[in-house]
């Protein structure tokens, strides 16, 4: 059996709406885990930098890191510090950053709030067309419905919907959720992911915990 291999562009032969999502990105300020992949039937997912990942300035060094394994469905959007209109001034409007017209000394990173990096765990299922704001972590596991707006946290293994985006419910039992968060099956080299493979599909988390 052939080891899957993470250094593909395209993991699906013929298939060019689908890429490994870390062989494709060039900003320095995105992470991205083996085998996360992003699917897009509108543009090219090879364009993810640039019709994703918005309002990213260098600026603010703020980062987008996300996990191993993860699955981002056509039109996810992650909205950065620099969409923050200040709201700590008289008001919204951004001066700084039209230095030429309003040139008062203050850096244009004054102009929004900065509410930190978005960080994604692993094995994190982001629906078609969700979007998630500046300063948010989404736990391992996590599942962020279509066209959800994730404004707050979400812990692992937790399924989120709607505007604002809200708790439904957990996926598993606290139980399994403690063992898969002890376990973190896609740390594995993948020869031993595909050895556990039909556990991880049938939900055996028994025998996970067994092969360890």
């Amino acid at each position: 059996m052939a080891i899957p291999d993470s250094k593909k562009i395209y993991p699906r032969r013929g298939d060019d709406t689908i890429v490994y999502l870390k062989n494709v990105i060039t900003n320095s300020n995105i992470e991205v885990g083996e085998f996360t992949f992003y699917n897009d039937f509108v543009n090219n997912p090879k364009d993810f930098e640039k019709n994703n990942v918005l309002y990213h300035y260098q600026i603010n060094h703020d980062k987008l890191k996300i996990g191993k394994f993860c699955s981002i469905a056509c039109g996810a959007k992650f909205l950065f510090n620099s969409a923050n209109h200040t709201m700590h001034s008289l008001s919204t409007y951004p001066f700084p950053i039209f230095y030429d017209e309003w040139d008062h000394g203050i850096w244009a990173d004054k102009a929004w709030d900065n509410k930190g990096d978005i960080i994604i765990g692993n094995d994190v299922w982001i629906g078609y067309e969700a979007v998630i704001l500046a300063g948010v972590k989404i736990g391992d596991g996590a599942i962020i419905g279509a066209r959800a707006v994730v404004t707050k946290d979400v812990p692992p293994y937790t399924i989120v919907g709607g505007v604002p985006a809200k708790f439904i419910r957990k996926r598993f039992s606290d139980e399994v959720i403690d063992a898969l968060l002890r376990l973190k099956w896609w740390e594995l080299p993948p020869d031993r992911i595909l050895e556990r493979i039909k556990y991880i599909q049938s939900g055996n988390i028994q025998a996970l915990i067994d092969m360890t």
